[in-house]
């Protein structure tokens, strides 16, 4: 059922900037009127006559009958549209100047400027997608790899949803099952039986904590690994962030301390994003640039997933390895042992037993020797943190999303508790039905104003 709304909107839907095409686009029951009046297509026929869904050439004029730009021009006719209602694109000239007068234009026809998200928003108040569809379409914008597109467009299709769906059924007809007997206990109804009950609830935390296990997966495909990269200075840091890049991301010298802030970028290993960060070399320093550099190097530590602790092996362990290795033993490590290429002054074994539950790996950065098999060991270390899930498992979500299946687990968890404690059956129906409202704030059924407008403000305008 579509919500009224009375108000259109528009907004660049384009990244601003120079660019082969910048997009225009408009939602809401004026549209059409606002195009008409703004557009003179080179086809010799009424605007009334364009066929839906099809490019035309023509300009955009402004109030003065002034040429802005020559575009192209679709009509998407409601309720076959992204939000339900008419819609119009203009696709202009990608400059700056062009789409931001066509935007003007618009808007002194009538129209207001959208706010971030609102299209999307109206898909979802307009019904074409629930909310968690609808939050998918920003996994997909943000999406580093194919496979967190992949997991994104499957969330996109609906089957995180159908997920919460079959878990919300299940408590539904539970809550039936329990109120037939309250309600009317003077029919001839079979009595509450806590066997069903217990089973069902079962059955929806199994799935519940399927999901959970699943989205841990997906927030990895989603936000990547936080990957750090560690070592004493002048052991090869730099070299091996760019080796592992590709490219000179990282100045690279033989004086101790050259890198003194903190370097993030993200590499695709099998699908997964890692974030990699470079930090400056930790050691005792009197140099005051230097040490705020360490300072945070040890912020990224506390919060880093993943640690490559790089040893040169050319030269022997210093107190400050010694340091670094004491800090990480409750890490997940992988110990990159790098300069292969030069004489070894320390024996592996002596590294081995410092950091027993670690990986080890031997490269060469300089050389670009090893850096596959050290690639191959991180994507080992991530599957294990993934867990053995396939792909068609994994779901992306947010932090909200993640809390409020949380939330879910326990209700249902103090249900089955409750009956345990042989609690009257209308005391284990709060925490059922606390359940099944907590999980319809994933798909959008049961949730306030206030967090659906928090939510479409992650968006960017025009989307």
């Amino acid at each position: 059922m579509l919500k009224d709304n009375c108000e259109t909107i528009a907004a660049i839907s384009t990244p601003m900037g120079e660019g082969g095409i910048g997009i225009v686009r408009m939602s809401g029951p004026k549209s059409f009127d606002i195009a008409q009046k703004i557009f003179r297509p080179k086809v010799k026929r009424p605007f009334c006559d364009l066929k839906n869904r099809t490019l035309y050439l023509g300009n955009i004029i402004d109030s003065k009958g002034e040429i802005i730009d020559e575009v192209l021009l679709a009509i998407f006719k409601a309720p076959y549209t992204y939000t339900r209602e008419d819609m119009v694109e203009i696709n202009c000239h990608g400059g700056l100047a062009s789409q931001k007068r066509i935007l003007s234009c618009i808007l002194d026809m009538g129209a207001r400027l959208a706010e971030p998200g609102e299209f999307t928003k109206r898909a979802f108040l307009n019904g074409r997608i629930d909310l968690s569809q609808a939050e998918a379409v920003i996994d997909i914008i943000r999406a580093k790899t194919d496979r967190a597109l992949a997991a994104a467009n499957r969330k996109l299709k609906g089957d995180f949803s159908k997920k919460i769906e079959q878990v919300r059924s299940r408590l539904l007809d539970v809550m039936a099952h329990i109120e037939a007997n309250i309600d009317f206990p003077e029919e001839d109804i079979p009595e509450a039986d806590p066997v069903y009950i217990k089973g069902e609830i079962t059955e929806a935390l199994n799935i519940t904590e399927e999901l959970i296990n699943n989205i841990g997966a997906g927030r990895i495909l989603n936000e990547g690994l936080s990957t750090l990269i560690l070592g004493n200075t002048n052991v090869g840091k730099s070299s091996l962030l760019n080796a592992l890049l590709q490219e000179e991301r990282a100045i690279v010298t033989d004086i101790p301390g050259t890198t003194r802030d903190i370097i993030e970028e993200y590499i695709d290993i099998c699908g997964i994003p890692i974030r990699i960060i470079d930090t400056a070399g930790i050691r005792q320093t009197a140099d005051e640039v230097e040490q705020i550099g360490i300072s945070r190097a040890m912020k990224y530590l506390e919060e880093a997933e993943l640690v490559l602790l790089i040893i040169d092996i050319s030269r022997k362990l210093t107190e400050d390895d010694l340091n670094l290795i004491n800090l990480i033993k409750d890490k997940t490590v992988i110990v990159v042992i790098n300069k292969v290429d030069l004489p070894a002054a320390v024996d592996d074994e002596e590294i081995k037993a410092l950091l027993s539950e670690a990986r080890f790996v031997k490269i060469s950065a300089l050389k670009q020797e090893g850096i596959e098999e050290l690639k191959n060991t991180i994507y080992e270390v991530i599957s294990d943190k993934m867990g053995f899930i396939s792909d068609e498992g994994i779901i992306t979500a947010d932090e909200r999303q993640r809390r409020v299946l949380d939330e879910s687990r326990k209700f249902l968890e103090g249900a089955l508790a409750a009956i345990d404690r042989g609690m009257p059956i209308e005391m284990v129906e709060i925490d059922i039905r606390d359940a099944w409202e907590k999980l319809g704030e994933i798909t959008g059924d049961t949730i306030s104003d206030e967090i659906i407008n928090t939510i479409f403000q992650k968006f960017c305008i025009g989307k």
